[in-house]
C-alpha cells in the first residue's frame, strides 16, 4: 500500500509516518515545513519519499498523489490562535488546503481518506443536569471574572460532566474549531460525490515526544514542559480542575493506521467520525503535577486566569473506535507523563 501523509513532518504526522514504515508500508510525505510550525528543519526517515510543498498548491498536490492508494491528511494550522487576525490563515491553511487535496484526489481517483479532526468540534463536552443531558451555552465573562468556571443550568445548578460520543451535537466555538468541522463537511461531500471513503479522527488532548516547544499554538502539555525546562513552575489556568482526555501521540498514530485499513473495507460514499482518546479522565492540574514531579521541577501554580473560547470539560468516549476498528490505547496516563516529562521537544521556532 502506498500512503500519502500530508503534514508528515509535523508532530503527529511524523509519528504516523514512523508507525506506517514500521508496518512495511510505502510512505510519501507532503509538507511545507512552514516556519511557524518547525524550528530546525526536521530530519525525515530515509525510507520516506518526501515532497516539499503547500497542500494549497494544486500542481504540487496533484504530483504528490501519483501512485497513491490512501491519504492521511494531517496538514493543518493548529491551536486557538493568538487573536482573530489569525482567522484568514486558519481558513486558508485548513479549509482551502483540504478542498484542494480532495479535488486532486477526485481527479486522481484516490478514494480512501483519513482526516485529522478534533474534539473542538463539540464545543463544551456532554453534561447532565436535573432535567437530563444538556449542552450549556458558552460561559459568561462575568462568571469567569468571578472565578465561577463550571457550567450551570438556567436555575444555577451545577452540571455534571460526562463522556461525549460522536453523535453529540456539534458546536464549534472558535475559528480553529470551525475550520476542523468544515474539513469534516468537505470530506463528507467528497465521499458522497465521488464514492470515496473517509474517516475523521477527532483527537482529544494529544501529547508526547516531539511536541512543538514554543509556538503560540502549542498545546498545554508542551507549554507546561517548556516552563519546567526553564526552571519555572507551570502556570495552570482557571482552577486546574478542567477535565480532559490526554492521549499519547503513539496511540494517535496507531488509531490512524487502524482507520486507514478500515477505509478499504467500507461501502462507497462512506464518511464516519471517530473520537480518539485514552478512555480515562484527568484534570489539567493533575497533568501539570505529574510533569512537575517526574521532571523534578517546581510545583504548578494555579493562576485563576482564563482564555476566551476555552471550554471547561470535554472528555471522550472512544467506544466506537475500539469496537468498530478493534483499536485500543497502549500507553497509560502515568507512563506517558513519566516519559514526556523528560522527552525531547521539537526545536524552538525562531
Amino acid at each position: 500500500m502506498k500512503l500519502l501523509v500530508t503534514g508528515g513532518a509535523g508532530f503527529i504526522g511524523s509519528t504516523i509516518v514512523t508507525a506506517a514504515l514500521d508496518r512495511g508500508w510505502d510512505v510519501r510525505v507532503l509538507d511545507s515545513l512552514r516556519a511557524d510550525v518547525h524550528g530546525d528543519e526536521p530530519v525525515l526517515d530515509g525510507r520516506v519519499d518526501f515532497v516539499r510543498g503547500d497542500v494549497r498548491d494544486e500542481a504540487i498536490v496533484a504530483d504528490a498523489l501519483k501512485g497513491i492508494d490512501v491519504v492521511c491528511h494531517q496538514a493543518a494550522k493548529v491551536g486557538l490562535g493568538v487573536d482573530f487576525a489569525d482567522a484568514p490563515d486558519y481558513v486558508s491553511s485548513n479549509d482551502l488546503g483540504t478542498a484542494v487535496l480532495l479535488a486532486a484526489m477526485a481527479a486522481a481517483d484516490v478514494s480512501r481518506l483519513v482526516v485529522a479532526s478534533s474534539m473542538v468540534v463539540y464545543g463544551e463536552g456532554a453534561y447532565r443536569g436535573p432535567a437530563g443531558l444538556t449542552r450549556p451555552a458558552p460561559r459568561r465573562i462575568s462568571d469567569l471574572d468571578a472565578g465561577l468556571f463550571d457550567p450551570r443550568d438556567d436555575s444555577g445548578a451545577l452540571l455534571k460532566p460526562e463522556l461525549i460520543a460522536e453523535d453529540a451535537p456539534l458546536d464549534p466555538r472558535n475559528v480553529y474549531a470551525i475550520t476542523k468541522l468544515t474539513q469534516e463537511h468537505l470530506a463528507t461531500s467528497w465521499a458522497r460525490s465521488t464514492g470515496g471513503v473517509a474517516a475523521a479522527l477527532r483527537y482529544h488532548n494529544v501529547y508526547g515526544p516531539g511536541m512543538p516547544q514554543n509556538t503560540p499554538y502549542a498545546g498545554v502539555a508542551s507549554l507546561f514542559r517548556s516552563s519546567l525546562e526553564r526552571g519555572e513552575a507551570p502556570g495552570v489556568f482557571e482552577d486546574g480542575a478542567q477535565r480532559r482526555d490526554f492521549v499519547h501521540v503513539r496511540d494517535i498514530a496507531s488509531a490512524n493506521l487502524a482507520a486507514l485499513e478500515w477505509t478499504a473495507a467500507q461501502d462507497e460514499g462512506t464518511f464516519r467520525p471517530f473520537n480518539v482518546g485514552s478512555g480515562t479522565v484527568h484534570t489539567i492540574g493533575e497533568m501539570a503535577a505529574q510533569l512537575s514531579e517526574h521532571a523534578g521541577g517546581p510545583a504548578p501554580i494555579v493562576t485563576g486566569e482564563y482564555r476566551r473560547g476555552d471550554v471547561r470539560h470535554i472528555t471522550a468516549s472512544s467506544e466506537r473506535l475500539q469496537t468498530e476498528l478493534n483499536w485500543a490505547p497502549s500507553i497509560t496516563f502515568e507512563d506517558g507523563m513519566r516519559e514526556f516529562a523528560t522527552a525531547p521537544l521539537r526545536a524552538a521556532v525562531r
